[in-house]
């Protein structure tokens, strides 16, 4: 199986395959590369719509040559713990970062979450942030209070009265479990435009079935979160209230 970077003609191929609808695994399998080494590039060059090889190549390049003249000023690459090889821990966080851009999360906050997730400590300064992402503390610091609002982090102060930023193993169970509550919310409130423009009408009927729907999801969703924290038996506290408000007896 080859390794190193793809060339050009290899983005090229990736494009080709995109436009006949091949699944990243087939593109994959003729480049003789991991699907995840397609998954990488596509996602992080407009996504399966919008990639185009050759500014998929020129932008590759232009990476290249940052990280090149960022070694001096980082001077070497920090010494990992556990014997771990820097340049394959490198690579590994780049794709866990385009995997969580690809659920759905803005680079920067992906950059972040990646960051904190795959730190020993599972937390870190926002200067520790900046330092390790060589970004600015601006960025930081929108991408911080984006992640508090998602419940995937937590803030803490040590005895400096410092703020670290804080992946707690249970990261995921909160997340989905706002989510649940949110799609609570859209059910109570579908519900309520149901009782406005009426049953049998186009909009009363299609602001049903969006209740009807996530109704039928958020409760699996939240049925499967708590037996997953009691299978992995995680004490993560008490979960938001995600019981969808009783529906109007008029509207069902």
């Amino acid at each position: 199986m080859p390794g190193g970077r793809l060339t050009q003609q290899e983005r090229q191929q990736i494009a080709s395959g995109l436009a006949d609808g091949l699944a990243y695994a087939e593109i994959a399998r003729r480049l003789d590369r991991p699907t995840s080494t397609v998954t990488r590039e596509v996602t992080r060059n407009g996504g399966p719509a919008g990639y185009r090889a050759d500014l998929a190549h020129r932008t590759a390049e232009r990476r290249v040559k940052r990280r090149r003249q960022a070694v001096p000023r980082a001077q070497q690459a920090p010494e990992q713990s556990h014997g771990r090889d820097a340049e394959a821990v490198r690579e590994f966080e780049e794709l866990f970062t385009t995997v969580l851009m690809a659920s759905g999360l803005p680079k920067m906050m992906a950059r972040v979450l990646a960051g904190l997730t795959l730190a020993d400590a599972g937390s870190c300064t926002a200067a520790e942030l900046v330092r390790h992402l060589q970004v600015s503390p601006a960025s930081v610091s929108k991408a911080v209070a984006y992640l508090e609002e998602q419940h995937l982090i937590r803030r803490d102060q040590d005895e400096r009265r410092r703020d670290h930023y804080v992946v707690d193993d249970d990261v995921w169970y909160q997340s989905l479990t706002a989510s649940a509550r949110a799609s609570a919310e859209l059910v109570a409130i579908a519900r309520q435009g149901v009782a406005v423009f009426g049953l049998g009408t186009p909009a009363g009927d299609r602001l049903d079935g969006i209740a009807r729907f996530n109704d039928f999801v958020t409760d699996i969703l939240i049925r499967a979160t708590e037996e997953a924290r009691e299978l992995f038996g995680r004490d993560t506290g008490t979960p938001p209230d995600t019981a969808p408000t009783d529906p109007d007896p008029a509207t069902g």
